[in-house]
């Protein structure tokens, strides 16, 4: 009889996870090292990845901090090569890194160099770990799992809520995460994406420092409330395991039920005013994740 708990072991895989010097990619690290899986982290905050690896490390996991920039192409290509240096195999890819570096959802306000930044990193950032993870997928004959983190935010438009370049950005890498799925499936690279809804990180708290916005976000979530990091574990530890061997090209979205529901884009007049305020008191912030 088929043992479905093993189905999930990631004992002696190799995962790289992005974005880890703060944010989601925390949480994903810990769930990857807690199953089995030797966890490569990389961030472009020197200070703050190594402050994360000596913390993990002291839980008696193997974790390796790797310094890169997704944006930048050396940067990329020298990650993978430690992985294949130390361990000389990789199994699982967590595209985490993002950043939204609009810091508004007033189309008109948006600076063009905030815009294409936001695309770089988040978009462009996953397309460049997502080559260089595939080729050495595909080159082993082994395949892996690469696992694209996207944003309800990518799944349609939103009034006064959402940043037009980090929409964008994020239903970029849904149709990234398709399009690698239809071509490497079959030669064992299963590509998949998980759009979280509103969790607390950096990019979330303009939402939970404002009390009417936060109000009115949670009245549009049919579980009432906003998640918790621990709850996208779930759904990782299946799409990074040989439980979801038949699972690839998905995009699924853990968001208590927020984009299920209709008229969940459009802000209440109280939010719209807060963003208003908040932004020509110049408290406007560039909001990134790593």
């Amino acid at each position: 009889m088929l043992n479905h708990a093993n189905q999930f072991d990631l004992q002696g895989k190799v995962a790289v996870v992005t974005g880890c010097s703060s944010g989601l990619g925390i949480s994903f690290t810990e769930a990857l090292l807690n199953n089995g899986a030797n966890v490569v982290i990389c961030a472009r905050r020197e200070k703050e990845l190594q402050q994360m690896a000596k913390k993990l490390d002291s839980s008696g996991h193997r974790v390796i901090p790797v310094r890169a920039d997704v944006t930048v192409q050396d940067d990329v290509e020298r990650l993978f090569q430690e992985v294949n240096r130390i361990f000389n195999r990789l199994d699982i890819l967590v595209n985490n890194a993002g950043m939204d570096s609009e810091g508004t959802p007033f189309a008109e306000r948006i600076e063009s160099n905030d815009f294409e930044m936001t695309i770089k990193v988040n978009l462009v950032g996953s397309w460049n770990c997502s080559k260089a993870a595939g080729i050495y997928m595909l080159s082993s004959g082994k395949g892996g799992s690469i696992i694209n983190i996207a944003s309800i935010a990518g799944l349609g438009g939103s009034k006064g809520m959402l940043s037009p370049g980090y929409s964008a950005a994020k239903a970029g890498i849904i149709n990234l995460t398709q399009n690698l799925a239809a071509n490497w499936s079959d030669r064992g690279v299963r590509v998949n994406c998980i759009a979280p809804g509103y969790f607390p990180s950096e990019m979330s708290t303009f939402v939970r420092n404002n009390p009417a916005v936060t109000e009115h976000v949670k009245s549009q979530i049919p579980l009432g409330r906003f998640g918790n990091p621990e709850e996208l574990n779930g759904i990782l530890l299946l799409l990074a395991s040989d439980a979801s061997s038949y699972i690839t090209g998905q995009t699924i979205a853990v968001d208590g039920g927020f984009s299920s529901t209709v008229g969940a884009r459009d802000p209440s007049a109280a939010v719209y005013e807060t963003w208003a305020e908040f932004l020509d008191g110049d408290k406007g912030t560039k909001l990134q994740s790593s």
